[in-house]
């Protein structure tokens, strides 16, 4: 492997088709996966990125690994494997909000292993952050990432771990809520929706309540919280809550990675700022925390105005955050 020593960001994680409905009873096939579409999101807004888990020599896997390239992502296991590409039937209700249904047997993203996702990473010589989440949080793969998150805890990394859970295809939710509860220990930054939280049982008369405690009993010193059509927020240890969302009403075709790319809009503002693992330790400036989550809250916008997930340039994000207006407000 040819080794691009200035990857700022490796992510792991699932890599895989969406079959989409459409009204007519038909099934779109499209690129998908939570941390694929945050690996495509973070290059396509500029950030140096590299993808960790092999992707299948079949149609769909070269498929995959073509879009990732064309995109700018470095492929840390650039030789195809034998298993195939995973797949996700995806529904999608009136109000554009997805549910899922994996295959995810014997598949092409889940052929590694922690000491693989970590011999490459000691490859990239600039490497600062690492991104996981989603499936990756099934508990079936703990094995794989808890180790290697570990790992890139204690090279002094930021660990950046997304709880995009899906409780519906999880055989035993109770143990795939304390297996996720126990992955997010080893996050420095937590990404969480609503409806995250709900599928936690995390205790808390709202979603503020619930995000301050999960944070509070993590180890991590921010956390971003989606609110759907009602914005978004960023906890910091310290104690602060930043609230932010766009004033005009968004033309909505769907929500499919519409979080991944919050996240990735998210992280490019922290890479830009150079913050590093530990910030939101001590009380985060106003001006600071409003272009962190204005930039993930554009980014995100501009997902949701297409079909599927076609994340948005760098450049689109600035011209959004220059001209759609943002309440913000320190709660």
């Amino acid at each position: 492997m040819q080794i691009n020593s200035s990857v700022q960001v490796a992510t792991a994680g699932e890599a895989l088709i969406d079959f989409i409905a459409h009204p007519d009873g038909r099934f779109e096939p499209c690129l998908g996966g939570a941390v694929y579409n945050l690996t495509r999101a973070l290059a396509r807004q500029g950030v140096s990125t590299a993808y960790l888990n092999p992707l299948s020599r079949d149609r769909f896997g070269r498929q995959l690994a073509a879009m990732l390239q064309q995109d700018g992502v470095q492929l840390a296991q650039p030789e195809p494997v034998l298993p195939v590409t995973s797949l996700a039937v995806v529904n999608v209700n009136d109000q554009g909000h997805p549910d899922y249904a994996f295959y995810r047997e014997g598949v092409a993203d889940r052929a590694t292993s922690a000491a693989a996702l970590t011999q490459v990473c000691q490859n990239f010589e600039t490497l600062s952050l690492v991104c996981t989440g989603a499936l990756a949080l099934a508990p079936d793969d703990a094995d794989t990432y808890l180790p290697w998150l570990a790992a890139q805890r204690q090279a002094g990394r930021t660990v950046v771990v997304d709880a995009n859970l899906r409780p519906s295809v999880m055989p035993n939710l109770d143990q795939y809520r304390r297996h996720v509860l126990t992955i997010l220990q080893y996050a420095d930054v937590i990404k969480v929706s609503d409806e995250d939280l709900a599928s936690l049982a995390i205790p808390g008369a709202d979603a503020f309540a619930q995000a301050a405690r999960l944070l509070q009993n993590s180890r991590a010193n921010v956390l971003a919280l989606t609110l759907g059509a009602h914005g978004s927020a960023l906890l910091t240890r310290s104690g602060q809550v930043f609230r932010a969302r766009e004033l005009a009403p968004l033309a909505v075709v769907d929500t499919v990675g519409a979080g991944d790319c919050f996240l990735a809009g998210l992280v490019v503002a922290m890479l830009a700022h150079q913050l590093t693992a530990d910030w939101g330790a001590t009380d985060v400036a106003q001006p600071l925390a409003q272009d962190v989550l204005g930039s993930a809250v554009a980014s995100a916008s501009l997902c949701v105005l297409q079909r599927g997930c076609v994340p948005p340039t760098r450049s689109q994000v600035q011209d959004r955050m220059a001209t759609v207006a943002q309440s913000f407000e320190a709660l």
